[in-house]
């Protein structure tokens, strides 16, 4: 039986690779890319419209106030179409990651209580006053917290229960 007859597209002779060359299978409803590099793809394509309607809001801004508003249209146009059809695959190297991360935390000491300066590492305690203590130190009585307990349950209190007034009604 042909496969014209019954209307039916013949199975592709194997799988597809990705067209980035990255390894994986692509599919045809993801224009032969894989799942990664498709996603990949239409994340740069929106960052790429966003900076273009972004630059054409700056240039149409500068340009009323010069008067040249035909140029700055004819700029936004050229940068939108120049970027529609370049794909490119971009992996950040080791060494822009590692300068990242050190920028981003600052080398820390060790976690010590606050009352007795003893090490606590993961099992420290956080205080609503905002100091780190030991198992012994973690009570507000222990460390003679500053933090005034009764003045922040009124306030939950207060925002939890909310005074409610009746309407009221107009007497016959």
């Amino acid at each position: 039986m042909d496969h014209d007859e019954t209307g039916c597209q013949a199975p592709p002779e194997g799988p597809i690779l990705c067209v980035n060359n990255c390894g994986f299978f692509g599919s045809v409803a993801t224009m032969n890319m894989c799942s990664k590099c498709y996603k990949d793809m239409m994340l740069k394509q929106d960052q790429a419209k966003l900076a273009a309607s972004s630059i054409g809001s700056i240039v149409n801004e500068t340009s009323s106030s010069n008067g040249s508003e035909s140029v700055a249209a004819a700029t936004v146009d050229v940068q939108a179409s120049s970027v529609e059809p370049k794909i490119i695959s971009v992996q950040p190297s080791c060494a822009s990651e590692l300068s990242g991360s050190v920028e981003a935390k600052p080398k820390e000491g060790p976690s010590r209580c606050s009352s007795c300066k003893k090490r606590v590492g993961l099992t420290g305690f956080k205080c609503r006053c905002g100091n780190l203590y030991c198992a012994s130190h973690r009570y507000s009585d222990k460390h003679n917290c500053p933090f005034d307990y009764r003045t922040a349950a009124r306030d939950a209190i207060i925002k939890a229960n909310p005074v409610i007034k009746a309407e009221k009604l107009d007497k016959i």
